[in-house]
């Protein structure tokens, strides 16, 4: 049974937007929820039947223009679609969202060759994409990437290093590689530049895929890139822009994303509880009939309320062509703060149970981990948002790269 949008989403979803929701939906309780008990009981293996059928409803072209074969839709489409797969499976929703944003990243900084190359294989999820940032020693410190990529003559490069927790990691066919093509002393926003590069080529290998806390079935692993040769029309970008690369997909795609995804978990978080506290008797009558706990599950309803808002409201502005670094910032930085303090009171509310290994809402506990550190930890998006309370200009991304059409080539404008 489909779940009707909250009324306050009402501004930010057109007809499309609802028949979208109610397709998501369908596949979240239908094909989704029929592979969660498989994932959750083998965590070592990699999920690799969920995005096939994920890639037959073209759902990895959600923000692929129509042109090479993609929907269109926009970026309030694409947070509906991790939504509501997020509420069932939060595995399912990361494989979707791990494969948008290195998507997002070819839309605004590929060429003309490599859009005609790669993006119609990308909108029918033939091939999967994955972007490769952070590394072992330096986490997601974008300036201190020590992936090295040099010129090799006759137009090549070659890329050593290591990359780590890289979404989609043993599904992708194509990795955008964040490299150091420029000395350790040169500025992060001049020595960094991104790469197309394939999953077969001669040199790059994968480490064996290891069960994480949670998200089950969904890959995030370790790159080893060992002298791979690459031509330089691999080149995502110009040289040196590979800063501009990952900030801004991080930024547009990245910070939805991942707001979205605990989203969907926000809202499982309340239906289980509020599910859980009406079936459970206590003094001739239910749980959810006793004042101090009709308190918590308002907090809790309350948060997702807001979370629910906040979320659609960054994307709204995001397809409008606003500039909205920050309220997408936000949006993340709280969606999950939100989401973790109404994690918590799910946990205390149904006491002992749970704990079970069994019962859902370990499962939900467990995967809302995953949304606090992908895409900047809060610290990091505290950071941010005191730039914004100090007037301190930074580069609008979202605002030029609302669409494919509006992205920035070339050096970009400071707010």
């Amino acid at each position: 049974m489909t779940t009707t949008p909250p009324a306050a989403l009402a501004p930010f979803l057109t007809d499309a937007h609802l028949k979208l929701w109610e397709q998501a939906e369908a596949f979240a309780t239908g094909e989704a929820a029929a592979h969660v008990e498989r994932m959750e009981a083998a965590p070592h293996q990699v999920e690799r039947t969920l995005p096939q059928l994920i890639a037959k409803r073209g759902w990895f072209g959600i923000t692929i223009p129509a042109e090479y074969g993609g929907m269109g839709a926009g970026h309030v489409a694409r947070v509906i679609l991790i939504h509501r797969l997020a509420v069932v499976s939060a595995a399912t929703a990361a494989i979707l969202q791990a494969g948008l944003i290195p998507i997002g990243a070819l839309c605004h900084w590929g060429t003309p060759d490599q859009h005609a190359q790669w993006l119609p294989c990308a909108a029918e999820g033939s091939v999967l994409l994955s972007i490769a940032v952070t590394e072992p020693h330096t986490g997601g410190h974008i300036g201190g990437i020590e992936t090295i990529a040099v010129p090799a003559g006759n137009g090549q490069w070659v890329i050593s290093g290591e990359k780590l927790h890289i979404g989609n990691s043993h599904l992708a066919g194509l990795h955008v590689v964040v490299a150091r093509t420029a000395p350790a002393d040169t500025t992060a926003s001049r020595a960094l530049t991104a790469f197309l590069v394939e999953h077969d080529r001669k040199g790059l290998s994968l480490a064996p895929h290891r069960a994480r806390l949670g998200l089950h079935g969904f890959s995030a692993g370790r790159l080893i890139l060992d002298r791979v040769r690459v031509s330089a029309t691999a080149m995502l970008g110009d040289l040196g822009q590979g800063l501009h690369v990952a900030q801004s997909s991080s930024i547009v795609y990245g910070r939805p994303n991942l707001t979205a995804l605990s989203l969907g978990l926000h809202e499982a978080f309340v239906t289980t509880t509020a599910t859980w506290l009406s079936a459970r008797p206590r003094y001739g009558a239910r749980l959810a009939d006793l004042p101090v706990v009709r308190d918590r599950l308002g907090a809790m309803q309350a948060r997702l309320q807001e979370a629910t808002c906040t979320a659609y409201h960054a994307v709204h502005l995001l397809d409008q062509g606003a500039p909205c670094d920050s309220v997408l910032i936000g949006a993340k930085h709280t969606g999950h703060e939100l989401a973790a303090a109404t994690g918590r009171d799910a946990m205390e509310l149904h006491g002992a149970h749970a704990l079970d290994g069994d019962y859902l809402l370990q499962r939900l506990f467990r995967d809302v981990q995953h949304t606090y550190a992908p895409a900047g930890t809060g610290e990091f998006q505290r950071i941010h948002l005191a730039n914004t309370a100090l007037g301190t200009p930074t580069t609008n991304w979202s605002q030029q790269m609302a669409t494919p059409s509006a992205a920035a080539r070339g050096q970009p404008t400071a707010a």
